[in-house]
C-alpha cells in the first residue's frame, strides 16, 4: 500500500479527524497550527467550524475517502458504532491504501472488531488510545498507546508523532486498549481515596485547604494531583466544580471496562470493583458531569454547597 510519508513529519499526508469534541478539538487545532491541512467531521457540525485550514465535510464515509490517515476521536462504543458502521459511516468508503486510528478507550474485544472490519474494506487499522486530557492534547504532549500492525503503525506514526510527547507500540491490536485501562485504573482509585483521607482529617478538625496542601505534598500523592487538588480545595470553599477534563460518567465507562477485561481473564478486580460502585452512587447522586477527580468527595460535601 502507498502512503504520502514525509520525513518532515507528515504535512504532506491527508489527514482526517472523526469526532471534533472534547479531546478531538485541541488536537484538530495542535495539528493545524503544525501546518496540517484537515478533513473533519463531527455529529454537530457546529462544533468542528473555525479550524485553520480545515474543511468540514458532511459524513465519516467523506473523510475517509478523501484522507490517508483518518483519526477517530470518540466518546464511547454507542458512538463508535454509529461512526464505523451507520450510514455515511467510515467502513462504507473503500479504505484501500488508508489506515484508521481509533484513539477512544474501549475495550480489547471491541478494537479487535474494528480491526477486521477495517481490513475487510482494505485498509490498516490502529488502536492508539492516548493518556492525557485538554491541556495536553492542545499542545501536541499526550502519551499514545498503540496496538496494531508494523504497518498500521509505521502508516499513522509521523501524524500520531505530531500529537504525542511518547508513542508507544504494545503488539498487536488490544495491547493498546489494555494499556490504557491499566494507565487509568490507578487514577480512578487515587481519586477516590483522596476523598476518603481528606474525610479523616476533616473529622478531626484539620482545615480542608491546609489537608488538601498536605496530601498533595505527600508521598502517597499521584502526578495530577499537583493540578487538581486547587480545584477540589475550591468545590469544597465556594461550590464552583471548575473546568472538567474527565467527567465521572466517563470514567464510569473505563471502569466498567476494567472490570469486564479483567473478568473476561480470571484477573482480580475487588479494588476498581470497589471504587465502581463509589463512583455510581455519585453519579446517582448528581455528580456525573462533574470531573471525575471532584467524585471523591461525595458524602463527604454537599454539591454545590460550601463545607
Amino acid at each position: 500500500m502507498k502512503y504520502h510519508i514525509q520525513a518532515s513529519g507528515g504535512h504532506d499526508m491527508k489527514t482526517g479527524i472523526v469526532g471534533v469534541g472534547n479531546m478531538g478539538r485541541p488536537i484538530a487545532e495542535h495539528l493545524s497550527e503544525s501546518g496540517m491541512a484537515l478533513t473533519l467531521w463531527n455529529r454537530s457540525p457546529e462544533k468542528a467550524q473555525g479550524v485553520a485550514g480545515a474543511t468540514v465535510v458532511s459524513t465519516p464515509q467523506v473523510v475517509a475517502q478523501e484522507c490517508d490517515v483518518i483519526i477517530s476521536v470518540l466518546a464511547n462504543d454507542e458512538a463508535i458504532a454509529a461512526v464505523y458502521y451507520g450510514d455515511g459511516g467510515l467502513l462504507k468508503a473503500d479504505l484501500t491504501g488508508r489506515v484508521i486510528v481509533e484513539l477512544a478507550t474501549t475495550s480489547p474485544a471491541t478494537a479487535q472488531s474494528l480491526e477486521a472490519a477495517v481490513i475487510a474494506r482494505g485498509g490498516l487499522f490502529l488502536e492508539c488510545p492516548v493518556s492525557g486530557n485538554v491541556v495536553p492534547a492542545r499542545s501536541g504532549q499526550l502519551m499514545g498507546l498503540a496496538g496494531g500492525s508494523t504497518a498500521a503503525f509505521d502508516a499513522a506514526r509521523p501524524v500520531l508523532a505530531q500529537i504525542t510527547r511518547r508513542l508507544e507500540h504494545l503488539g498487536p491490536v488490544g495491547s493498546g486498549s489494555a494499556m490504557k485501562l491499566a494507565v487509568n485504573l490507578p487514577l480512578m482509585v487515587y481519586w477516590s481515596a483522596l476523598g476518603e483521607a481528606l474525610g479523616i482529617a476533616m473529622a478531626q478538625g484539620v482545615d480542608p485547604g491546609r489537608a488538601l496542601d498536605i496530601l498533595g505534598d505527600s508521598s502517597g500523592a499521584i502526578g495530577a494531583a499537583k493540578k487538581r487538588i486547587p480545584p477540589i480545595h475550591e468545590m469544597i470553599r465556594t461550590g464552583d466544580p471548575g473546568t472538567v477534563s474527565f467527567t465521572l460518567t466517563n470514567a464510569i465507562k473505563d471502569m466498567r471496562l476494567m472490570t469486564d477485561v479483567a473478568q473476561s481473564v480470571g484477573h482480580p478486580h475487588a479494588v476498581i470493583t470497589s471504587v465502581l460502585a463509589k463512583a455510581e452512587a455519585a453519579a446517582s447522586g448528581g455528580w456525573d458531569t462533574y470531573d471525575n477527580s471532584l467524585a471523591g468527595l461525595f458524602g463527604l460535601v454537599n454539591k454545590g454547597e460550601k463545607a
